[in-house]
């Protein structure tokens, strides 16, 4: 091949190699990435994510229906009053329930104080409560004669336990992967922001426009994925828990 048809073929590559770099560093639409930067700068600042608040909605829901049945226990058992006297100012640890409502107002507190208040970004915390939890709980059920008191010497122990375990597979699975998830798109859109400042002669709006993500529209999308799961994982738990209640309340009648 002649040396100089092979310079003409080189330079035309380089020439179209150069172009479509250019081209590609001319796609990045400033206004486009700002709008993204703003959309994370903006849930910074709310200062708790969608995630985190649903998971720390479901530690309340853990409190309350803790709660729930151990009301319900007291009043199946000879009234408010009377059984409210009995298991807590005559405590006893083989047959009162009052200990597995205090386990749950432990792990209330320290998971809305880590979690909510403290917005803290590590396990330490959950793994703490889930296993005080898991411990207390299988020394009572070997020690204690729960099972001698009908259903709800199954049922409660079983919920608390299961709901323990539920906290600490959202927390781990979806809360802290997901905020991780977040900052590091932060990082690639500040990155790639930067990168767009130093492009030779600027950009004007209209080149290459591409309308900016909707921070609401992006938080709706966001809250409508994490609800779906949540609503998902919800009733497969209640179905798991009417098959428990039944297969006791079978068994103790």
């Amino acid at each position: 091949m002649n040396p100089l048809q092979e310079d003409m073929e080189n330079a035309l590559t380089g020439s179209q190699s150069s172009h479509a770099s250019l081209r590609d560093v001319h796609s990045i639409n400033p206004t486009h990435l700002m709008a993204r930067i703003e959309s994370y700068e903006g849930r910074e600042k709310k200062g708790i994510s969608d995630v985190r608040r649903t998971f720390c909605l479901f530690v309340t829901f853990d409190l309350l229906f803790v709660t729930l049945l151990w009301i319900i226990e007291l009043n199946v058992n000879g009234g408010i009053e009377n059984t409210l006297e009995k298991e807590v100012v005559q405590y006893d640890y083989y047959s009162s329930y009052f200990d597995i409502f205090l386990l749950a107002v432990f792990r209330f507190k320290v998971l809305i104080l880590a979690y909510a208040v403290c917005r803290l970004r590590h396990w330490w915390a959950i793994a703490l409560t889930t296993a005080v939890t898991s411990a207390f709980l299988l020394a009572k059920v070997i020690l204690s004669k729960l099972f001698s008191q009908g259903a709800f010497g199954y049922v409660l122990p079983i919920i608390s336990f299961l709901l323990a375990w539920i906290e600490t597979w959202f927390l781990d699975f979806k809360v802290l992967p997901q905020e991780a998830e977040e900052e590091n798109r932060l990082l690639i859109v500040q990155d790639a922001s930067e990168r767009a400042a130093l492009i030779p002669g600027g950009l004007s709006d209209g080149q290459f426009y591409s309308p900016p993500e909707s921070e609401a529209d992006s938080m709706a999308f966001s809250t409508y994925k994490i609800m779906s799961s949540v609503v998902k994982d919800f009733f497969t738990f209640n179905f798991l828990l009417l098959n428990i209640f039944y297969f006791f309340s079978s068994h103790t009648v």
